[in-house]
């Protein structure tokens, strides 16, 4: 167990009185400035989590209470204890929290101990654009990705030839540095990392040239994504063990691929359908046809269009829309394919064509009297003007 909290408002940037909402607005910064997806830093990952446990911390109020107090909550399991209604959760005991305050002077004091050098790697995010038709069909990409790889000179150790990982003579080993400072309840002993060996507790003698003795270094590589069927905007395929390797050569954490759907010049997705516009002159939507229409993935279909087919009309192809895609993977069935008529009028026609079409109206009952010569109407202007003569 630790002998003091951590300064958590000083991990913040907030002062000690501060409201929650001046807490959350100051941790939204932070984490958007240190997130390792924004920010390349090696300790970007370390801050940022720093800063994470920091806002779960204050946030709480019973675990705040403790902090005020200058307990650390998180020392000696508290946190899975922080729901019991205990104000000092955080502790063994009365005389634990006492000990805290007064440990150095009786030479209570403990610390955590050095972290290990070995950490695990944070996960990463790419995007890749897909056209619609690979949407629907799933496709194999062969993605560059930039991320940190395991060091191939040192294998992660972090040392160069002959080097050696020894014991750091600043703190001992214990991976921080203790002091004592007076409060209105006694001393209080603080601890901070070790500047020297940065929390670990130990040194490398000879640190490797390539990677600085980290352990990893950046670079270059391609990975294979298999993208299933029916993926659409937004949504991320996680590829495990293909992010950034840890620290000390840890584990590498997930890379997750972020599908940017590109627009189609005839299909309009709306989530598992599809919407296009087909165009049919004024006499097959009069008399009705079998036309052909292109789908996006299944070829030429041929669509029968009914005599007497009124523009603006749907017409639905069941099962020809984007695969169902599961958040299992699997694919369960495909949605639809609507088809929106457009019925085309002609506006180019020649005397002969032009009275045909006043003989149908005729023939029809159709008031033809209105025409003018040109087959132009005289429209509501028109009208309005040759009111406005009579008066």
């Amino acid at each position: 167990m630790r002998t003091v909290a951590r300064d958590y408002y000083g991990i913040l940037g907030v002062p000690k009185n501060a409201s929650d909402q001046e807490i959350k607005r100051a941790y939204r910064k932070l984490a958007r400035e240190l997130h390792p997806d924004v920010n390349p830093a090696e300790d970007a990952q370390h801050k940022f989590s720093e800063v994470t446990t920091a806002y779960e911390v204050l946030s709480d109020p019973q675990k705040r209470k403790i902090v005020d107090l200058g307990g650390d909550p998180l020392d000696n399991g508290a946190g899975a204890r922080g729901g019991g209604g205990d104000p000092f959760g955080g502790f063994g005991g009365l005389g634990d929290i006492m000990d805290a305050f007064f440990g150095a002077a009786t030479g209570g004091g403990r610390g955590r101990g050095p972290r290990s050098r070995v950490q695990p790697g944070s996960d990463a995010l790419i995007r890749i654009s897909l056209s619609l038709e690979e949407c629907a069909t799933g496709v194999s990409k062969e993605i560059p990705v930039d991320t940190a790889i395991l060091c191939d000179v040192c294998r992660g150790a972090g040392t160069g030839p002959g080097g050696t990982v020894k014991t750091c003579d600043t703190c001992n080993g214990q991976g921080e540095i203790q002091s004592v400072q007076r409060s209105f309840l006694g001393q209080v002993v603080t601890a901070r990392p070790c500047p020297v060996c940065r929390g670990y507790g130990e040194v490398i003698t000879d640190p490797c040239r390539q990677c600085g003795g980290d352990g990893r270094v950046r670079a270059r590589r391609n990975v294979t994504a298999k993208i299933p069927a029916g993926v659409g905007d937004g949504m991320r395929i996680r590829l495990s063990g293909q992010g950034e390797v840890g620290p000390g050569g840890g584990p590498a954490g997930d890379l997750y691929v972020e599908i940017d759907e590109e627009p189609h010049d005839v299909f309009l997705r709306e989530g598992h359908d599809l919407h296009c516009n087909l165009r049919v002159p004024m006499t097959t939507a009069a008399l009705g046809a079998t036309v052909p229409l292109e789908t996006l993935v299944d070829g030429e279909f041929e669509l029968d269009i009914e005599p007497g087919t009124q523009p603006g009309a749907e017409l639905l192809l069941t099962g020809r829309g984007m695969p169902r895609l599961r958040s299992s993977g699997r694919v369960d069935g495909r949605g639809d394919l609507h088809v929106h008529i457009d019925v085309v009028v002609p506006t180019k026609l020649d005397d002969a064509q032009r009275e045909l079409l006043r003989e149908l109206a005729q023939q029809r009952g159709e008031d033809v009297s209105t025409l003018a010569s040109g087959g132009r109407s005289g429209g509501l202007f028109s009208k309005l003007r040759g009111a406005k003569s009579h008066r």
